[in-house]
């Protein structure tokens, strides 16, 4: 697994940036020796975890205590997202980190989600950087909040 690209949605790159945790953040993506191949996901997530838990992070999150509906990780005034699944979740893991920006919880976000190409890997209709990317630049007005896209392959 590399990291492969970022967007910058509303300046979420320079949030994490004035945080120290840009570089931080696309490096956990940098682990050659994770292929990213069909039954990847649990390694993927599992990595990931490990380095957000490393590094003091809150894990599946509620984004409201009356529901059951979390983010994979929070900490401080920042939210984060990692989408390996089906195309369907990636609109939905947009909206709960716009309802934690919208009741004031986070200041910014991040998701981080395969490349087409890497996507294309790992099975049919996964959710993927370049889709997400189209997708924030058409809701821009909707989706409101400065999130920080991570793509990796």
């Amino acid at each position: 697994m590399q990291f492969a690209e970022a967007y910058s949605h509303h300046n979420g790159r320079d949030q994490w940036r004035e945080r120290d945790l840009d570089e931080w953040l696309t490096d956990i993506f940098q682990k050659p020796e994770l292929q990213i191949i069909s039954g990847c996901t649990t390694q993927v997530r599992d990595h990931v975890r490990r380095e957000f838990a490393a590094q003091g992070w809150g894990y599946d999150v509620k984004i409201d205590q009356a529901f059951d509906l979390t983010v994979f990780g929070v900490k401080d005034d920042l939210a984060f997202q990692l989408q390996t699944g089906n195309m369907s979740r990636a609109p939905y893991d947009l909206l709960k980190l716009q309802h934690l920006f919208s009741v004031r919880r986070i200041e910014a976000a991040a998701l981080a989600l395969p490349t087409k190409q890497a996507a294309s890997r790992i099975g049919s209709n996964i959710a993927h950087f370049e889709r997400v990317m189209s997708e924030l630049e058409l809701f821009n007005r909707t989706i409101t909040l400065p999130i920080f896209l991570v793509g990796f392959e």
